[in-house]
């Protein structure tokens, strides 16, 4: 846990910092082409800044999510480094890769358990299936388990035939020996968030009202009523 602690104090900034980025570099024209303005004007939307809330609490509920997910990606490969020697794979679609006795278990590490589609369930069991082919071109007799390892949630029937899939408690245990650490991971990852969160927030209030100004000036009218026709076209036309 020390490592772990120590290596959470060294990399949160990164998350917190994405989180940032994120929204320095949207523009309004380009989150505006991406949503529905029937929606906006169904749910009896009146105003400029309840338009520029939407949609930029949209980006950010969907971009947080995976700039985390990418990060505990990051929280786990160290962790099962440490105790397994395991490492980031450089087979695609393979997050980590690491032996415990005498199996190699390839993982591909999601956050959560309804991550994907049918569709991106069969890609992933195809790139499983790749890279057990390619491990055994140079080793034949390797025995190789395939693992969908999701950082929360739960999944009370992981064996899926192909693969088997660990959420939250399963996976933390499985990738480190440890039944309790999907409990001890959570306290260090308020290391300095109150600082980190009125960063963001001073940001997320800039870009408020930065994009309400521009949405008043190009889709209001001179009485302040917001100029729908306008808006759908530039949404929607050809």
């Amino acid at each position: 846990m020390n490592d772990v602690l120590q290596y959470v104090e060294e990399n949160i900034g990164i998350f917190h910092q994405k989180r940032i980025s994120s929204l320095d570099g949207l523009r309004l024209t380009q989150v505006l082409k991406r949503k529905n303005p029937y929606l906006f004007k169904a749910k009896y939307v009146l105003t400029a800044e309840q338009i520029i809330r939407g949609i930029v609490d949209a980006h950010i509920s969907s971009n947080e999510e995976t700039i985390f997910g990418d990060w505990l990606e990051g929280l786990a490969i160290f962790i099962n480094s440490k105790v397994y020697g395991g490492y980031k794979s450089g087979i695609t679609g393979v997050d980590l890769e690491f032996d415990n006795s005498g199996i190699r278990y390839i993982v591909t590490i999601k956050s959560g358990p309804n991550w994907g589609n049918s569709s991106q369930i069969a890609k992933m069991v195809a790139d499983f299936k790749t890279a057990k082919k390619t491990l055994r071109t140079s080793n034949s007799q390797l025995n190789i388990v395939a693992v969908n390892g999701c950082c929360y949630g739960r999944d009370n029937k992981p064996d899926k035939g192909d693969y088997f899939k660990y959420c939250g408690q399963r996976f933390w245990e499985f990738i480190s020996g440890d039944t309790e650490l999907y409990t001890e991971i959570i306290k260090p990852l308020g290391h300095k968030a109150k600082e980190k969160n009125d960063e963001f927030l001073r940001s997320y209030s800039q870009m408020i009202n930065k994009f309400t100004r521009e949405f008043s000036n190009e889709f209001c009218k001179e009485n302040g009523e917001i100029d729908w026709d306008k808006l759908v076209r530039f949404n929607s036309s050809i």
